[in-house]
């Protein structure tokens, strides 16, 4: 009987010093607080989609992102066909007439409305259009000319967002005044927009128009490139414009206190004629514009930032583990779950306190916390105070580092990359002359 109780002491003795069991048992716990680090991303993600809703109900009573299609001529016409009683009856069919020369100017005024926590970027732009169309030549078009309706011709401008429209849409045509009404004859190159009935159209002369448009839209502002020759002038006073699109600006200019952008778009740069009958070709996909982001985006840096939590897990125990190996005293399982909890309360604490404040201050104000939190505990379970400090400065130098990498978006992975080597190297290089076999069979001096 003394004889097994001996046994079983020593292999409990056994586990206890076992660095393999230790390295094991924590990697179980570290694989364990993965979960709740899920669930923070998923904590993240729902406020995110929160915010997105919330975004969504303003732009909606404003005005959502706004596409520019047109101005663009329809002109209706006949084609015949014999009924099952062999009557002849016909169809209207419409062209579509691109213009020859569009010239676009707008400045966009910028506005941040609240709701709750989160805000949404509105804006109101006014726009000055002008250009011509030409005609296509008789002998290019395959429909008979006698059944082209040219008196039934009606000039488009494809609108996203009704409700944008702030003012009356008058436009001049050939010297001639016309108010736009809701609609458009045919749906085959935008889904909505106004419209109005032209005449005359002039066969071999410019058939000149010019008009405004004042819009309210949210975030994003595009046009499509209808024209032969197409120039789009947009200035603004929001700092972090985002140009978006199948084209990107000929030149640009981006400050403190706004932006400006020039493009320069030939019809050679899309794949779509002048000129088509109903709906051949679609003009969506060569659209281009602007975007007035939002750079202080606290639940994409909280995406980001959660991502690096297994780092910051893997690190911290590494350091509790090390300092079990050198001032031989053990540190319970159930204290390095405690250990990784706060670690993990941080990317909470962040994200919480980010939606009253900057981002970056909630980052520190957090980091802070965590760190003297972690360190006060680690000097009171090992009662060393040299250990808590070197806890103290591998949670700043792990927070600070990974601030820097916050920071720097387009370097952020090989920043990461070269960071972890780094790291890796150091601990190497510090257990080089750890004898880790000799490690297994020593006596830690809080057992008997």
């Amino acid at each position: 009987m003394i004889n097994n109780q001996e046994a079983v002491k020593k292999t409990s003795n056994y586990i206890k010093r076992s660095i393999t069991l230790k390295i094991a048992s924590i990697g179980i716990l570290i694989l364990l607080l993965l979960i709740p680090a899920g669930m923070i991303q998923n904590l993240i993600h729902e406020r995110q989609s929160r915010r997105d809703s919330v975004v969504n109900e303003i732009s909606e009573k404003w005005g959502n992102n706004q596409t520019i299609t047109g101005p663009f001529i329809t002109v209706p016409f006949k084609t015949f066909f014999k009924d099952d009683k062999g009557k002849t009856q016909f169809n209207l069919n419409y062209l579509h007439i691109m213009p020859e020369l569009l010239d676009v100017t707008g400045e966009i005024k910028p506005e941040v409305r609240y709701r709750s926590l989160f805000e949404a970027v509105l804006y109101n732009i006014k726009l000055q259009f002008s250009g011509n169309f030409k005609l296509p030549p008789k002998s290019q078009l395959n429909i008979d000319q006698t059944n082209i309706l040219w008196d039934k011709a009606y000039l488009s401008l494809g609108i996203t967002d009704m409700r944008g429209i702030q003012d009356k849409i008058v436009i001049n045509f050939n010297g001639a005044a016309y108010s736009a009404s809701p609609g458009l004859k045919t749906t085959d190159l935008a889904e909505a927009g106004v419209g109005t009935l032209i005449r005359p159209l002039t066969q071999n002369e410019p058939n000149k128009f010019t008009f405004a448009l004042n819009l309210n839209g949210s975030e994003q502002i595009s046009f499509i490139p209808v024209g032969e020759s197409n120039t789009v002038r947009i200035n603004s006073s929001w700092p972090s414009p985002s140009f978006n699109g199948a084209f990107l600006p000929t030149t640009r200019e981006v400050k403190k206190d706004g932006f400006s952008a020039n493009w320069k778009i030939l019809h050679l740069n899309r794949n779509y004629p002048q000129f088509w009958e109903g709906a051949q070709y679609k003009v969506t996909p060569s659209a281009y514009g602007v975007q007035l982001i939002l750079t202080a985006d606290i639940y994409q840096k909280s995406t980001r930032l959660a991502k690096y939590s297994i780092m910051f897990l893997v690190f911290t125990f590494a350091a509790f583990f090390f300092s079990e190996i050198i001032n031989k005293r053990r540190v319970h399982p159930i204290q390095y779950i405690l250990i990784g909890m706060a670690i993990l309360i941080f990317y909470t604490l962040v994200l919480s306190l980010s939606e009253y404040m900057h981002f970056n201050f909630a980052y520190v104000l957090s980091a802070v916390a965590v760190t003297f939190m972690i360190s006060g505990y680690a000097k009171a379970i090992v009662s060393n105070s040299r250990f808590a400090y070197t806890i103290f400065g591998i949670l700043t130098i792990l927070y600070s580092y990974l601030f820097i990498v916050l920071q720097l978006e387009d370097y952020a992975l090989i920043m990461g990359s070269i960071g972890l080597l780094i790291i890796l190297a150091v601990v190497m290089y510090m257990t080089r002359k750890i004898n880790w076999y000799e490690v297994e069979t020593e006596q830690p001096e809080n057992e008997n």
